[in-house]
């Protein structure tokens, strides 16, 4: 038996207990937090702005200058430079295929096929019996993924799965239809207006679906307190 103890045993150190692991951080820290998500979507609605008002070169520069502006802060205060990085290179991607063909409508075309994709993707992981709802609520929360052991809690996490689908597709059909019509200010506001509001309704789903699931593990959720 060790004579300094269980909080002295293993330190090196007498009378200072085991440093305790650190926990690995969760893909939304990883990616600057709540703040760094909403810098990577600025750009995108400078860009829809920039061209309502003084049209495609407007709407570029816009754009790339506001997403080299968040870079920037982002590099003088040290935090995380990933979501300002995406937003450059989303916009910059985008707003190089809508200079090289001359329409501001050619903008969109990458998130129009991106949500068909996701639309996709998510309902295969239905299928497939691996929700991506589930998969991506434990991994922003740095969790295990044992609640795919529990039935209920794949149901509940395959239902937000195929809301989130919905939400992509329903998202693809009106835009694909504005593009095809040429009509570039509509498509800029359905761009806006089922961005994050109907995001906001998956968003509930999952939260609804790891609040339902907590109730049988509580690892799908919220950890439940332990009394004494």
């Amino acid at each position: 038996m060790d004579p300094r103890g269980p909080a002295q045993a293993g330190t090196g150190q007498p009378g200072q207990p085991e440093p305790a692991p650190r926990e690995r951080p969760s893909a939304l820290e990883q990616a600057g937090g709540v703040r760094g998500v909403v810098y990577s979507a600025l750009p995108v609605l400078a860009f829809v702005i920039g061209n309502a008002i003084g049209g495609l070169t407007t709407a570029i520069i816009a754009a790339l200058a506001l997403a080299v502006v968040i870079a920037a802060e982002r590099l003088i205060r040290k935090e995380s430079v990933v979501p300002a990085v995406g937003g450059v290179f989303g916009v910059a991607v985008a707003a190089g295929i809508s200079w090289w063909t001359g329409s501001a409508k050619d903008y969109f075309l990458i998130g129009i096929w991106s949500n068909l994709a996701l639309a996709l993707v998510f309902g295969i992981s239905v299928l497939a019996g691996r929700p991506l709802a589930g998969v991506l609520w434990f991994s922003m929360r740095g969790k295990r993924s044992t609640w795919r052991d529990d039935r209920r809690a794949r149901r509940y996490f395959g239902a937000a799965t195929i809301v989130l689908a919905v939400v992509f597709a329903a998202r693809f059909v009106v835009q694909q239809y504005l593009y095809q019509a040429d009509e570039v200010g509509s498509l800029g506001t359905a761009k806006i207006l089922m961005g994050y509001p109907l995001l906001a309704v998956g968003v509930l789903a999952v939260a609804w679906a790891a609040r339902a699931a907590s109730r049988r593990s509580p690892e799908a959720g919220e950890p439940t307190s332990r009394q004494p």
